[in-house]
Order: structure tokens, then C-alpha cells, then sequence
């Protein structure tokens, strides 16, 4: 049976739509789904809502929840797949920063979570915790592949792909719904 290991399940919604939607395919029903935050609250509220779409499907699937660094490497243990959607830093402060800075000194930039003087600070707050991720999957998964949702998606999958033994891939969420009007 796969293991999928998500990082960053504190995330409820990405989690819910990710994994719930991991839950309904018949290859990976039956997987033991391993989440991993460091905020208690959100990694319970996670955990309740996945228990219950498990519930729902027949309880095929096996939900493990992981609370902080030191059980990280007990998440990651073993995973055939690890999903990356972590935010280094919250919202508030961080993400609010990426916007404030560059406008106060009149940079324009279309997001500021992937591009553009925010991005880089993102994607610099970042690759730190993604280097320890790294180490910990090359140590206790190394075969697993790494799904980067986290944004700025291609300069963090650019880094696990040039600096790291992992075997990495950026997605973005976003791309299943575009619509191409004429």
C-alpha cells in the first residue's frame, strides 16, 4: 500500500481537496496518508476533516497525524509519495510583507507569492525548511517523489532539482481550472 506523506496538512482545504481526492482514485485508497504540521490546531482540524471523507469511502484508507520537527522524519518514514504545500512564515506577517515592501518603493509585481521582489523573499524564507526536508526524505524515503505545491513553485522545485538527490515536481494547483475564452 502507498504511503502519502503531506507536508504542511495544517493547510485544511488543500489538504481536503489533495488528499480527498488521493482517497476516491482505487490505487490509492487503501493508502496510509501521513500528516505532518507544526501548528496542533490546524494539523487536528485536518486530521478530523480526512478521518471523516475516510469514513465516508469506507474507511479504506489510514490517517496518521504528525505534530511538529521532532516527528518529522516519522512522517516522511517509509513514503512513496511526500506533498509539499507548507507556508514558511503565515500570512500575517510574511505574506503581507511580500505585497507592502516592494509597493511602498512602487515595484510592481502580479503576485507576490511567485514572482517579483515578494517571491524572491518567499522562495528565500523557504529553501531552508525544504533543505531539511530534503535531508530527512534522502535519509528515510529516498525513493519517494516530492509534489511542490508551495510557491514560488519553480524557483523551490528548481532548488530541490539542482541542490538535493530528491526526486522532485512542481504543480500548481490553479492549472485544472484555467479556461480559455475567445
Amino acid at each position: 500500500m502507498p504511503k502519502i506523506t503531506f507536508m504542511g496538512a495544517g493547510s485544511t482545504v488543500f489538504a481536503k481537496n489533495v488528499l480527498g481526492d488521493s482517497m476516491m482514485i482505487p490505487a490509492l485508497a487503501e493508502s496510509t496518508i501521513a500528516l505532518y504540521d507544526i501548528d496542533a490546531q490546524r494539523l487536528q482540524d485536518s486530521r478530523m476533516m480526512l478521518e471523516n471523507i475516510n469514513r465516508n469511502n469506507g474507511n479504506k484508507a489510514r490517517i496518521e497525524a504528525y505534530l511538529g520537527v521532532e516527528n518529522r522524519k516519522d512522517a516522511l518514514r517509509g513514503a512513496n509519495y511526500v506533498v509539499n504545500a507548507i507556508q514558511v512564515g503565515l500570512y500575517d506577517p510574511c505574506t503581507i510583507i511580500d505585497f507592502e515592501v516592494p509597493k511602498k518603493y512602487r515595484l510592481r509585481q502580479t503576485i507576490a507569492d511567485t514572482l517579483g521582489i515578494g517571491g524572491i523573499f518567499r522562495g528565500l524564507r523557504t529553501i531552508h525548511v525544504l533543505k531539511d526536508f530534503a535531508r530527512d526524505i534522502e535519509e528515510v524515503c529516498p525513493n519517494a517523489w516530492f509534489l511542490n505545491y508551495t510557491n514560488p513553485m519553480a524557483i523551490l522545485s528548481g532548488y530541490m532539482q539542482r541542490y538535493t538527490n530528491v526526486k522532485t515536481v512542481g504543480l500548481c494547483h490553479s492549472v485544472q481550472v484555467c479556461a480559455v475564452s475567445y
